[in-house]
This record gives C-alpha cells, sequence and structure tokens, in this order.
C-alpha cells in the first residue's frame, strides 16, 4: 500500500518535473537520482552475480527505463487516473495469465471495458498518443512484474535493485539525457531528488519484499488499488476532476482487478544464496 501511494504522489508531481525537461528527461533524471541513492544505500551483491543472471538483470532494466518513460509520456497527454488504468492492463493480464483459467480472462476484459469509459472515445477528442503510451507502458509493467519476482527469488535483500537501476538510467538516458540538459539547475536536480526518493527507490524496495511473499496472481490484482489512488491524486495534486462515467470506469477497472485474484502468499523458497 505504501508502494502504491508513493509511485502515484511521484508520478502527479513528476507533471512538474515533465512541463520543464520532457517526460524522458524526467525518467531519466528520476531513475538515475534512484541509482545513485540505491547504489549508497544498497550496494549491489556483485559476489553474487553469475553469467546467467545478466541477461535477465538487463531485461529488469530495459523494462523499467521503457515502462517509465512511457508512462511520463501519458500522464503529459492524458489524465493521471486514465493513464494508470491503461497501465494497470499489464499487470492484470499477468495475474489473469498466471491463473491458469480461461475464465480469468474476463477479468482483463471486464477492466478494457471501464478504460473505454475512461478514455470516452465517443467524444472524438480522445488522445491517441497518450493512450498509445499507456498501453506501451502496460506492456512494460506486466514483463517488469514477471521479470521481477525471478530476481526477487534468485537474490536475497535489496541490493540487486542496484543492478536494475542504473540499467534503466542508461536505457532512458539515450533520449532523456540531451532532452533534459539544457534544463538542469539546482532547482531540476533537488525536484528529481524527491521525486527519486519516492519512486524507484522506495517504491521498488518495498515491491521487491512484496513479490517475494506473493503470488504474481495476488500482487497484480492487489494493484487493483493503482488506478483507484491515481485518480484520487489526480484530483488532490493536479485538480483533475473526473467526469461521472469516467469514475465509473475506475470502479470498474478495480474491481476487474479485485475479482481477478487467486489465493495469496507464496510457498518459501530455496534461495541460492
Amino acid at each position: 500500500m505504501v508502494a502504491i501511494f508513493a509511485i502515484q504522489l511521484s508520478s502527479a508531481l513528476s507533471v512538474g518535473l515533465i512541463d520543464i525537461v520532457g517526460p524522458a528527461g524526467a525518467a531519466w533524471l528520476r531513475l538515475s537520482m534512484g541509482a545513485v541513492l540505491l547504489l549508497l544505500l544498497v550496494p549491489p551483491p556483485l559476489r553474487s552475480v553469475r553469467p546467467g543472471d545478466i541477461p535477465i538483470l538487463l531485461t529488469l532494466g530495459a523494462a523499467m527505463g521503457v515502462t517509465t518513460v512511457s508512462f511520463l509520456a501519458a500522464i503529459e497527454r492524458i489524465p493521471l487516473g486514465t493513464a494508470v488504468a491503461i497501465e494497470f492492463l499489464g499487470p492484470l493480464s499477468v495475474a489473469a495469465a498466471r491463473s491458469g483459467s480461461l475464465r480469468a480472462l474476463r477479468w482483463p476484459v471486464l477492466a478494457l471495458g471501464g478504460v473505454v469509459m475512461l478514455t470516452e472515445p465517443w467524444r472524438g477528442d480522445i488522445n491517441l498518443a497518450g493512450v498509445g503510451f499507456a498501453l506501451l507502458a502496460a506492456i512494460g509493467w506486466g514483463s517488469y512484474l514477471v521479470v521481477l519476482q525471478r530476481v526477487g527469488d534468485r537474490f536475497t535483500g535489496s541490493g540487486v535493485l542496484s543492478f536494475a537501476l542504473p540499467i534503466a538510467a542508461l536505457v532512458t538516458g539515450t533520449i532523456g539525457f540531451p532532452q533534459a540538459l539544457p534544463h538542469i539547475d539546482v532547482q531540476v536536480m533537488g525536484l528529481a531528488l524527491g521525486l527519486a526518493l519516492l519512486a524507484p527507490v522506495i517504491q521498488c524496495i518495498l515491491v521487491l519484499a512484496a513479490v517475494r511473499k506473493m503470488t504474481a496472481t495476488a500482487f497484480g490484482s492487489l494493484m487493483a488499488l493503482e488506478p483507484a489512488v491515481a485518480l484520487l491524486l489526480g484530483l488532490i495534486v493536479l485538480a483533475q476532476l473526473p467526469s461521472a462515467i469516467q469514475t465509473v470506469g475506475i470502479i470498474v477497472v478495480v474491481i476487474a482487478g479485485a475479482a481477478a485474484q487467486r489465493g495469496g502468499r507464496r510457498e518459501p523458497l530455496r534461495l541460492d544464496i
């Protein structure tokens, strides 16, 4: 729950940073600052890394970077609650697929109906680019959660994130560094540092702790609260007031996520280290 509020508060507050340095620049600054903080707080377990671990660590970092850039590009164009609801289709689809039941696929379909209510395509003013970026973030988020659970099973502690975040920062830096460089000053660096502390640092540490104790299905389903939290913080922080049908859409997405839950805690695993 703390991780959910941390990431959504960071997202809402990132809108101001996006206005200054752009979405890719904001993603790069957040991830770079987060990487520095984690390297100082939790050194990476270099001796524990085997050659076979490198591809999965690279995949985790790349998924984190793509998800962050795509999501920030989405909230630049569409409301926070709408972007999170679309992005949530990723972990919800993972939850449905992991359940092993075809009946579970009805929940992503129901959530998609809620997303349609949120985007209101019949009004004709839908921001296709914003929706597209949010869908890309959904793919990235779903992939990230699957890979993160594998990494969490392989390594103990939070030091593994000190590998993933620098990789994510390098991925986003290809676009974000030149976008942000002309606008970097003390105020921008301070804002980026505060946002990085919320997410990815606090958020990633807590998410990693959670996925070690829960099934991917249960974890993905509990993340159904994210659209509701995003709607609340979008209203409070960004003054984004949803229409009645958009509010119903958020409720539908949350219900779909909650209904998809199948089981809770994971069985203890024998870790390699």
